[in-house]
């Protein structure tokens, strides 16, 4: 077998993911918070990197020359904060560019070589820290946690007086109370977990039912109940002897909850013998109680959301810009960029080429990131202008594939976009992926958002009479004469998702 040597040439496409373009998409999908993490992290790691406010703390000398003197106007040029604001109308010419971002990129390649260190470097006192006193005594308080209802009822234990074996017990009882207060283990078994057969005086189940009441009575009002009846029961009776329609209300806790909770209102007058203004005065009370005494303690932490772009009406345009506050303004250190020598290649003057470099890289991916996401928040804002002056039932059907043709990207970058980043409008913040919804045809042929008929959804239950609600079948056929196409099982998923009960749980008398 003979093997003969041949030269082919082929032709093909392939993707090379450089590293700047790997640090580019990772800053494009990062959150606010974690950007402004990947920054601090910038500066602390890469000397070539500072802030612009360090210059406002420092007054330095004039430069040597007038090259150092071009470099720090240069560096400056640099700011990577862009503050560039498309404002956009109606016009055919299309969206307006009201400033013009300066390039980041605008570091000079030739850089001096001939400057000495004692030019750059100034001796000056160390700047005296700051005190601020009242962030200080202020930073306990908004950072310290907040009291659970276990530490609740803690505390107003130790300031009861019990024996150590009611303690013992008392403790037992609150190990058993979930966060919204109400007791999840039997005392059958809270007594037998406690009962020492070798004890001489073995604990009666009597005792663990005293201390439980005693319990009953601790802040707030209902906690240790072992089901909703109980817990009700226990705040009606802390209420004032003279409470109007506290007998009525407890009668039908007591007897008739099962025909509350199902809103037989017909059958619970009947039973209850009571008139039908009667029985709302009773109801009125009744739901003036809470069923999860212990929300009231267990709330969860706020998330506080830094909107990434603000949405103003200027002069009847819709104004968008970024946010200033999101990031610091970052550039290039000029005095650290100077010392640089074009002929120079020991290790010290490679490291400080390498570092220049990676720092012009960092500040061209942001100022990327910041030009795509008020390029593609610019989009959103004039596709979606109809939900900014008028409300939910004007948001437009969108999807990524529009945005992503009308900025010459692809779906995948208009998805890292739109991802954990916030625009703030004059109906609140919303995610930029709010804005995005599948449609729904219409009689006319047209199309019709999920947001809109989530809208209009909520806005017809909300007028809807208490004493007979809508169901689904009767808000699709509603929908129906309006043009909207839309099944009774829709109508349900989207009031499930809008936590709405169903119309037998909305049922209520005027």
């Amino acid at each position: 077998m003979v093997m003969k040597a041949s030269l082919q040439l082929k032709l093909g496409q392939s993707l090379t993911m450089t590293p700047q373009l790997q640090q580019a998409i990772r800053l494009l999908q990062l959150s606010t918070l974690d950007l402004q993490q990947e920054i601090q992290q910038a500066l602390e790691s890469n000397p070539m990197l500072e802030t612009s406010e360090d210059d406002d703390n420092q007054n330095p000398e004039p430069a040597a020359n007038e090259n150092d003197a071009a470099d720090s106007s240069s560096s400056e040029d640099s700011n990577t904060a862009a503050e560039s604001t498309p404002d956009w109308d109606e016009s055919e010419n299309g969206p307006d560019w009201s400033s013009e971002t300066d390039s980041p990129d605008t570091i000079p390649d030739d850089l001096p070589v001939d400057t000495a260190w004692d030019d750059i470097y100034q001796s000056a006192p160390a700047s005296s820290a700051r005190n601020d006193d009242e962030n200080d005594n202020d930073f306990e308080t908004r950072n310290s946690p907040t009291e659970t209802l276990h530490d609740h009822l803690e505390w107003q234990l130790n300031l009861t007086p019990l024996s150590e074996r009611d303690q013992a017990i008392a403790h037992a009882l609150m190990d058993a109370v979930d966060n919204h207060g109400y007791l999840t283990s039997p005392l059958e078994e809270i007594h037998s977990g406690m009962v020492d057969e070798s004890d001489e005086d073995p604990l009666e189940m009597d005792e663990v039912e005293a201390v439980l009441h005693r319990l009953q009575h601790f802040d707030p009002p209902g906690v240790f109940a072992r089901n909703l009846q109980e817990c009700l029961l226990i705040q009606l009776a802390q209420l004032p002897p003279e409470t109007p329609w506290l007998a009525q209300a407890r009668l039908v806790i007591t007897h008739y909850i099962n025909l509350l909770g199902n809103r037989d209102y017909a059958q619970l007058l009947r039973r209850s013998r009571l008139k039908e203004d009667q029985l709302r005065e009773v109801l009125a009370l009744i739901t003036g109680l809470n069923p999860r005494p212990g929300d009231t303690l267990d709330q969860a932490e706020p998330d506080y959301v830094i909107p990434d772009v603000i949405v103003r009406k200027h002069n009847e345009r819709w104004r968008v810009e970024l946010n200033p506050e999101i990031a610091p303004r970052i550039r290039v250190n000029a005095s650290y960029a100077s010392l640089i020598k074009r002929a120079d290649s020991s290790a010290d003057n490679t490291y400080l080429r390498d570092q220049l470099q990676e720092a012009k890289w960092f500040i061209k991916s942001l100022q990327s990131r910041n030009e795509t996401l008020l390029k593609v928040a610019t989009r959103i804002v004039e596709h979606q202008q109809g939900f900014l002056d008028h409300g939910e039932e004007y948001m437009k059907p969108l999807i990524l594939s529009d945005i992503a043709q009308a900025v010459e990207m692809h779906e995948s970058t208009i998805s890292r976009v739109t991802t954990q980043k916030y625009m703030h409008t004059p109906r609140g913040i919303f995610e930029l992926k709010y804005f995005f919804s599948s449609h729904v045809s219409t009689d006319e042929g047209g199309e019709c958002s999920s947001t809109a008929i989530r809208a209009m959804i909520k806005k017809l239950i909300a007028t809807e009479t208490p004493k007979k609600p809508l169901s689904d079948s009767k808000i699709a056929a509603m929908l129906g004469e309006q043009g909207i196409k839309v099944a009774r099982r829709t109508v349900a998923k989207y009031r499930e998702a809008m936590h709405i009960p169903p119309s037998n749980e909305r049922k209520r008398l005027v």
